[in-house]
């Protein structure tokens, strides 16, 4: 009724909506009930949070940074206000093909067989290639993850995709991470198959597995933070150059995703912060 007052007397409404006129103009002075009063602040406390994750977070990682921050509230209504203050969680977008086989090429044996688990760090890392696009062109992105804390341990970017690539971002899981005798899973992409990466892994006692062609599970668990980073990231942003694109892929990997972001795999804890607490139990 009170916004569509300057169409219709509130006396014309009242008797339309068979309401009392002095009940309206009651309800109109009535201070807000407590739980609108409640849902007020659990909702702007939310859009804090929502803000704070880039507007990425949809309503389980939401009620886990609302929870940390003391405010005990259902899903139901956290997903209600959400619907209410249209705050709606990052989607994703299609795939991309980035790698094509070498058939000469003679593939590592699949030592992982979807088992994408890890009982400690460093023992079995993950690794592939997506690409962002820019107004100049792709940048190609190389990813190793380790597969215990989900924590992005390498990375290299370019604007090509040859072995180099790969090799940049193995190279920088090595110098961070200096494991022993990790297990490195990968597709069958001509990267991971050529004999330049064959031999780093063998002087750096890396143990290269791959999964098999065509089968995205195979891979999955880089597969997904693939998605992460475009769903996240990719889709709310237009690049103007491939440096452009580069330095927001870095700030989010280094200033975001391993420092802060939420996993629901990890009990709702960031990869950095699961791996400080399981170093300290």
């Amino acid at each position: 009724m009170k916004a569509h007052q300057a169409i219709w007397h509130i006396a014309t409404q009242c008797r339309v909506l068979e309401v009392s006129t002095s009940g309206y103009y009651a309800w109109l002075k009535r201070s807000p009930s407590q739980r609108a009063q409640a849902d007020r602040a659990i909702g702007d406390a939310a859009e804090v949070c929502f803000e704070r994750s880039r507007c990425t977070y949809g309503r389980p990682r939401l009620q886990a940074d609302l929870r940390d921050a003391g405010i005990r509230v259902s899903d139901k209504r956290v997903a209600r206000l959400m619907r209410q203050r249209t705050l709606q969680g990052a989607s994703r977008r299609k795939g991309f093909t980035t790698t094509t086989r070498d058939r000469d090429a003679r593939p590592a044996p699949d030592l992982v067989e979807r088992k994408f688990t890890a009982d400690a760090p460093d023992t079995l890392w993950v690794a592939d290639i997506t690409y962002v696009p820019t107004l100049t062109g792709f940048l190609f992105v190389a990813i190793v993850l380790d597969v215990f804390s989900r924590r992005v341990v390498g990375w290299a970017m370019a604007n090509h995709l040859r072995t180099e690539l790969v090799l940049d971002a193995l190279d920088m899981a090595i110098h961070q991470r200096t494991p022993k005798n990790v297990i490195h899973h990968s597709d069958q992409g001509c990267q991971y198959t050529s004999i330049a990466f064959g031999n780093r892994c063998k002087e750096a006692n890396v143990r290269p597995s791959m999964g098999s062609v065509g089968d995205c599970y195979d891979n999955a668990m880089c597969e997904s933070f693939n998605a992460i980073l475009e769903c996240e990231l990719l889709v709310k942003h237009r690049f103007k150059n491939q440096h452009e694109a580069a330095l927001a892929v870095f700030e989010f990997i280094d200033g975001w995703y391993n420092p802060h972001r939420r996993h629901t795999a990890l009990g709702m804890l960031s990869p950095a912060e699961y791996e400080r607490r399981s170093q300290a139990a």
